[in-house]
């Protein structure tokens, strides 16, 4: 609507402006016969009048036309102003990164492995700039190398932008250009202790690794990654592990590429060739989400899953039970479905690159596994990807309707949509799912009720929601999904509750 009004001035100069016929011959001089001289004069004078006539007609027009326009500019000045200083800013997540920094194992003193004696690995060029399940994915297996190596992981934030200030724009909306990662999740990751038998160093920050590591090894990914030809996570990890073997305190060098790139987590053969030592880890088997995201799940159950008067609340339960506290709850089926502009990404990227299913998943344990015919058609191709990366609700339907005829499908009665789809559209779905089957409850992410600082971490409430599913029907091509996948199978959920669209 903006951008309607900002261009109607185009077509009012077309109005204002005044039209003249287009001539198709030249106008004939004045008569110099005899007796003709008085009417030429009065022609010319005629003409002259008309001329000037004209000319102010365009002044006064042009005039009032850059009046509308400065009024214009002045009212899009003015709800620009409105909207900077009266939209709310995200928090800052202050209390969060105060806790990072007082983390006891940031002491100098302490005895070997930890203090001035102990090994640290900083790998400066994580991601930035992405999605939580990019982000979350590389943030596992770097601290995962850390953990082989026996070194102190050293964490940093959820990094939307490094080079600005606090706040950043995402469509035309402030929100935190860093949350620490303490607001998200929680464990050895982050600082948590590790069984006391491994003997692992507990992961600190950035701002006592430069304390601690005055003079550190910088090592740039570039010199590993180039001796190497389509490497799986387990060769990296081997590389990485004899480069750094001589120093306490490495640093990976702040440029591309990074330790595990995108190519690696899009093969399931390069990434899950590490599954059976990272899956008992204590990176993934003491995971847990934060006290900020468990907050939110227990305070909606009643928007996934109404919770049983003899249900311990989620936050109750110690954080030493890891996985084992994000048992699955009976009944509750979890629809993973990315809108808004993942339709490009399916079409524009996926399909054009002939892309199949992210690594985490494509386990080879899962019911449902990507394939692309060599001859397919370009139409063929479209509805394929349309299928399983965008589809509409009329197939969603059907998928839903063909897993809950399954024997993993057996008792589903409520439905929660993880989405970033419009209210309008999020109704239409709830509306043909429950034209179906008799759900006892549906609801979606844009139920939930959040506070501020959980507002900006949803993405991680919906993952426990959808890691606690039933069955879980996530999107085989996001990285969100796959997190979701591998937390679910290295809790030992059955594969055939995990599945695909």
């Amino acid at each position: 609507m903006l951008m309607s009004a900002l261009l109607a001035p185009a077509k009012w100069l077309v109005d204002f402006l005044p039209s003249r016929a287009r001539k198709t011959e030249y106008e004939l001089l004045p008569s110099t016969a005899p007796g003709g001289s008085s009417s030429a004069r009065r022609a010319c004078i005629g003409q002259g009048l008309r001329r000037v006539s004209h000319f102010l007609s365009v002044r006064r027009r042009l005039r009032a036309l850059l009046v509308v326009l400065g009024l214009l500019a002045c009212a899009g000045a003015a709800a620009l102003a409105y909207y900077v200083f009266t939209i709310p800013l995200p928090p800052l997540y202050s209390r969060f990164h105060e806790a990072e920094l007082a983390l006891p194992q940031h002491n100098v003193s302490l005895p070997f492995p930890e203090g001035r004696e102990g090994k640290y690995l900083w790998i400066a060029n994580h991601a930035s700039k992405c999605g939580w399940g990019n982000a979350m994915q590389e943030l596992f297996l770097n601290a995962y190398l850390a953990y082989r190596t026996e070194r102190a992981f050293v964490f940093d934030n959820y990094t939307w932008s490094r080079e600005q200030g606090d706040y950043s724009l995402y469509n035309l909306k402030p929100i935190p250009s860093r949350i620490p990662l303490t607001a998200l999740i929680r464990g050895p990751i982050v600082g948590g202790p590790f069984p006391s038998k491994d003997g692992i160093p507990r992961a600190v920050t950035p701002e006592y690794f430069c304390e601690v590591c005055p003079n550190r090894t910088i090592i740039a990914s570039y010199t590993i990654r180039d001796q190497l030809v389509d490497p799986s996570a387990g060769t990296l990890i081997r590389a990485w592990s004899e480069r750094m073997a001589p120093h306490h305190c490495v640093e990976v060098e702040l440029s591309p590429p990074e330790v595990f790139d995108e190519h690696v987590f899009a093969d399931s053969d390069r990434l899950l060739d590490i599954w059976p030592q990272f899956s008992r880890s204590p990176i993934v088997q003491k995971f847990g989400w934060s006290t900020l995201v468990e907050l939110a799940f227990d305070n909606n159950r009643e928007v996934f899953s109404p919770a049983s008067p003899f249900e311990p609340p989620i936050s109750s339960i110690p954080i030493s039970q890891g996985l084992g506290r994000y048992a699955p709850i009976p009944g509750l089926l979890v629809l993973h479905l990315r809108r808004g502009d993942f339709k490009g990404h399916c079409y524009d990227v996926l399909a054009h690159r002939s892309v199949g299913y992210t690594g985490f998943n494509s386990f080879p344990a899962l019911p449902d596994h990507w394939s692309l015919p060599e001859d397919i058609t370009d139409s063929e191709k479209r509805g394929l990807y349309t299928r399983h990366c965008f589809p509409d609700i009329d197939m969603i339907v059907t998928r839903v309707e063909e897993i809950r005829a399954t024997p993993a499908g057996r008792g589903l009665s409520h439905v929660y949509i993880m989405t970033n789809g419009t209210l309008s559209w999020v109704a239409r779905l709830k509306a043909a799912l429950k034209a179906r089957h008799e759900w006892s409850h549906i609801g979606s992410s844009r139920d939930m009720m959040l506070n501020a600082e959980q507002k900006y971490v949803a993405q991680a409430v919906d993952m426990l929601v959808a890691q606690r599913a039933q069955v879980f029907i996530g999107n085989g091509f996001s990285t969100l999904s796959g997190m979701v996948v591998m937390l679910r199978m290295a809790n030992n959920v059955n594969p055939a509750a995990t599945r695909h669209w």
